[in-house]
């Protein structure tokens, strides 16, 4: 149950860091951080807390990274749902608290009709710079699966593990600055259910394409690593 909590908390932290960036503090006028301070944003939420909760649960925060580490030999099958629950779970629970809080200003309404809403995730109308369902797709999965090479080589036993949270919170960091137009950016199915589920509409019809992409991106990646890129020991 520790490891569950874990990541409950480490998923809700990175919506609630990642989103709430993205909807209280990057449009301000003179003072808004933009693209750049979400992108940052999300890559501290996930550095943050991999040094807070990443020595019980492994820091996965993400159905995708899950699936990865799986495919890559080092998660278990049969923690596959109860983690991608809890981290469900989180994210929903750090969006609620998001629309608690975006309610509480006057003319604050959810148009799931505009790209972005409410942090959304989305392909075509829906993409912030009307980016075609098939560029959406290609972009989530080479992301994810460059998230999860990162993700392996930083925390495998040759590496050192000291410092792997700083390579994966900058990597997540900059999987933002590049995607962020193109599909407001997952590379982590709870997220997107997470705002779509508020949002409804067209984001959440097109939510199967955030969990798609980026966890067969995940897995080829994990696979990849193990296959052609990890390390033996030599006896």
């Amino acid at each position: 149950m520790k490891k569950l909590f874990a990541e409950f908390f480490g998923t809700y932290w990175l919506v609630f860091g990642g989103c709430g960036s993205a909807l209280f503090a990057a449009g301000i006028p003179d003072l808004g951080i933009g693209f750049v301070g979400v992108s940052l944003a999300f890559g501290l939420t996930v550095l943050t807390m991999a040094y807070a909760v990443g020595h019980i649960s492994g820091g996965h925060f993400n159905p995708a990274v899950s699936f990865g580490l799986w495919a890559g030999g080092r998660f278990s099958a049969k923690d596959l749902v109860p983690y991608i629950i809890a981290q469900c779970i989180g994210a929903l629970a750090a969006a609620g608290t998001l629309f608690v809080i975006w309610s509480g200003k006057a003319g604050n309404v959810i148009d799931n009709t505009r790209a972005g809403a409410f942090a959304s995730n989305g392909f075509g109308a829906f993409s912030p710079d009307g980016y075609s369902m098939s560029s959406a797709f290609i972009a989530e999965f080479v992301l994810t699966f460059f998230f999860l090479l990162i993700i392996l080589g930083a925390t495998d036993k040759f590496a050192n593990e000291r410092f792997a949270g700083i390579a994966i919170g900058l990597a997540l960091t900059l999987i933002h600055l590049i995607s962020i137009p193109i599909t407001n950016t997952s590379v982590n199915p709870a997220r997107s259910l997470s705002q779509a589920i508020f949002t409804g509409g067209g984001p959440l019809s097109q939510v199967w394409l955030f969990w798609a992409a980026p966890i067969l991106g995940a897995i080829t990646a994990g696979f990849i690593y193990k296959t052609v890129l990890q390390k033996h020991d030599v006896a």
